[in-house]
């Protein structure tokens, strides 16, 4: 039996993560799901995004689904310290093309490997007479195991190819670091190719000639960014699944925010978080059940009879959900 537990967070959080509970109610596995609160109405209710209840239920689970979580002015975001707490460092965001998707190209494969810990997301921020200020920190450490998970990853997914995503000819120092890093790790697997973009070139090229990349590491901002970038790409933000790992810890979400405008109507697209509870079966090592996931997904999509509207369709949550379902 599997521990896990279950945030739904706020807004089409709530719609998706009942999805991805249809799934797990319908696969050959036992699961005891334990619920924790975070976002809004968290805050709305206990005045906090992320209550302490819900951080001891993520610690004791053996991994965490996250839903969404709408910001709440002044506060933390609460899965930016979710992760922190759980020290998820790794981000793992698949960037995949589906037959029936409407998309730019049909033969984008990619993992972005995306540092969660630091940089500009360290939301170290302070006042300064009329300027503010914000600390970008970047360390050896940091930098050595997120390159370390992407040549891992690398091979784990039979690629043979990693590339490093900086912009150390104007922040040389950090960036610097950031890059030594990733060439120092790399000496360690030599039948890996290894090579580097700046930041903006590298954005550039995940739209003109996306097939050149396999596996991308990056630092926090820049990994975010390339991320719902390369999602743009594949049929959108519905597709886009994800995966924080640790050493201890695992914690799985849909890339997508809340969306408050289709909150409720119950027509958000559930492939991201079906996708990301496929990430954390993988997590989980139940391989086999994973690809029949993710392969019941690919059928779904490429029958076309049932989609969201985000795919332009007419198709509620629970409706694509249980197309899913039936195809494993």
């Amino acid at each position: 039996m599997y521990n896990i537990s279950i945030i739904a967070g706020d807004g089409i959080g709530r719609e998706v993560m009942e999805a991805a509970e249809y799934l797990l109610d319908n696969i050959n596995l036992e699961f005891k799901f334990r619920y924790g609160e975070a976002g809004y109405d968290c805050y709305q209710k206990n005045g906090t995004t992320l209550p302490e209840e819900t951080i001891k239920i993520a610690k004791k689970s053996d991994a965490v689904l996250f839903g969404a979580n709408t910001s709440t002015p002044g506060q933390p975001s609460p899965i930016i310290n979710l992760r922190k707490e759980l020290d998820t460092y790794a981000n793992l965001r698949p960037i995949k093309s589906y037959k029936g998707v409407k998309s730019l190209y049909d033969d984008v494969d990619i993992l972005i490997v995306r540092e969660n810990t630091e940089g500009l997301y360290s939301q170290k921020e302070y006042e300064r007479e009329d300027s503010v200020i914000a600390e970008r920190i970047i360390t050896k450490k940091a930098s050595e195991r997120i390159s370390e998970i992407a040549f891992k990853q690398c091979i784990d997914l039979e690629k043979n190819k990693v590339t490093c995503v900086h912009k150390s000819n104007v922040l040389k120092k950090t960036d610097g670091v950031f890059k030594e890093s990733f060439y120092k790790i790399g000496e360690k697997y030599p039948e890996i190719e290894k090579n580097d973009f700046y930041v903006d070139a590298a954005a550039m090229y995940m739209v003109s000639q996306p097939q050149e990349y396999q596996v991308i590491v990056a630092s926090n901002l820049f990994g975010d960014i390339l991320s719902d970038e390369g999602a743009g790409l594949v049929g959108g933000l519905g597709l886009a699944p994800s995966g924080n790992i640790g050493d201890k810890h695992g914690l799985f979400e849909p890339v997508h925010g809340s969306a408050p405008d289709i909150a409720g109507r119950n027509i958000a697209n559930p492939c991201s978080m079906i996708l990301s509870v496929a990430m954390m079966l993988d997590y989980l090592k139940e391989f086999e059940i994973s690809n029949n996931v993710k392969d019941a997904v690919a059928k779904t999509l490429a029958k076309g009879e049932v989609k969201t509207p985000d795919l332009g369709g007419n198709a509620s949550t629970m409706e694509m959900a249980k197309a899913i379902v039936g195809e494993m």
